[in-house]
């Protein structure tokens, strides 16, 4: 069987809400990745909806708003024809990349041509770990076990372990936010971002009655111009009393979706497409789970050994910001170009909304790619129970 070449024909996101308090604090994510599907299709017009393979859509914690197969649900809800499927998978931060890897393997095997790939999370609505957390009592003897240890504490053992000072994950929040407010200002994000209509309902004067209210949300709500150094160095450890690891210096907790649309050549020359970008290669790794954050270490040089690319040609980096600490640590045990790496902010400024992240990422890339004229790029990020991901994308 012939190996087909995938393409990414159209990439849009939802901006990012804070969460639990932002602007979609009451939004369902379901609403949030129909909207997403609705705007990806205006950008593939033309094409047969019905022969779309498959819809997969990455989300971390899939359950109540964004649970049932939130795939099917939202797709119904966007319009899309009864024929298509939908599937909802799970791999934590990176579940959004993934669901681009998996929706590029149909076509590559040549068991479709048109796939969507694409992420959702509320966090807002649905609390970190869901709301029934009964992890298995065996971490409590064991502790290689790997939701033995909460994230923060694993970022605290990975600056420990690559020497990564306060004063560092601090410059590093502190860029995160200043790159971002930079990219908003200068409209980097205006062909990625579908604003959203929000509309919300409260009591009127009149009694019985209601008022509507509906604004257009067009910006990310995380970036913080006001953010300055001497603020992060007074936030107090969150994870460890002596140890660096802040909300300022964390990714911040958010609500967002996604939706890439993939196709193979074929429907590229029969739909008239225009790809912005060639999906290369993914690639997965383990590490030990007390460590988690420094994933991407693994699984980027996996990835470029796959494809047989050399970091030096990769001019785009996407890796999540989970915490500074674990960011530094793989760009420090890479060796990667600092101004390679998140040119327009990561999620320490944006966001991180879990299972979306890896599809918002992609986005972000295939269109920088372009305007930034970077040959290939890469999505990568850690993974709770100790993994990392990676996902790399070469500009047409």
């Amino acid at each position: 069987r012939q190996v087909q070449e995938v393409y990414i024909c159209a990439a849009v996101r939802t901006p990012f809400g804070k969460a639990p308090r932002g602007v979609f604090k009451t939004t369902r994510p379901d609403d949030l990745l129909a909207h997403s599907l609705r705007a990806l299709m205006e950008k593939v017009p033309g094409v047969d909806k019905e022969l779309i393979g498959d819809v997969i859509v990455g989300c971390a914690m899939p359950e109540a708003e964004q649970g049932m197969n939130v795939s099917r649900i939202a797709l119904l809800l966007a319009g899309l024809p009864k024929e298509v499927p939908g599937m909802t998978i799970n791999r934590f931060c990176s579940s959004g990349v993934q669901a681009v890897s998996l929706a590029a393997d149909k076509i590559m095997l040549g068991e479709a041509d048109m796939m969507i790939a694409a992420g959702t999370e509320s966090m807002s609505l649905i609390p970190m770990m869901g709301h029934k957390v009964v992890m298995n009592p065996t971490i409590f003897d064991n502790e290689h076990v790997a939701i033995a240890y909460g994230m923060g504490m694993t970022a605290e053992k990975v600056a420990l372990q690559w020497k990564v000072s306060r004063e560092e994950q601090d410059l590093f929040a502190l860029n995160s936010h200043k790159k971002a407010c930079t990219a908003i200002e200068k409209g980097e994000f205006n062909e990625e971002i579908i604003p959203y209509k929000l509309e919300e309902t409260f009591p009127s004067e009149v009694l019985g009655t209601v008022r509507t209210q509906s604004k257009l949300i067009k910006n990310d709500e995380g970036p913080r111009l006001d953010t300055t150094i001497e603020a992060l160095n007074k936030l107090k450890p969150v994870f460890s009393a002596k140890g660096g690891v802040t909300a300022g210096n964390s990714s911040q907790m958010s609500d967002g979706a996604a939706a890439v649309f993939l196709a193979s050549e074929k429907a590229v020359k029969k739909y008239n497409l225009k790809p912005l970008a060639k999906f290369v290669s993914f690639a997965v790794a383990g590490v030990p789970p007390e460590i988690m954050g420094i994933g991407p270490k693994e699984a980027i040089p996996k990835v470029l050994k796959q494809a047989g690319v050399n970091i030096q040609d990769v001019g785009w980096i996407e890796l999540n910001e989970a915490f500074a600490a674990q960011a530094l640590a793989v760009i420090k045990d890479l060796g990667l170009n600092p101004e390679c790496v998140n040119p327009l902010g990561g999620a320490i400024a944006l966001g991180h909304p879990l299972g979306a992240t890896g599809a918002i990422r992609t986005a972000t890339l295939v269109h920088a790619m372009r305007r930034h004229n970077k040959k290939y790029g890469l999505v990568t990020m850690c993974i709770g129970t100790g993994m990392g991901a990676a996902g790399l994308f070469e500009r047409l």
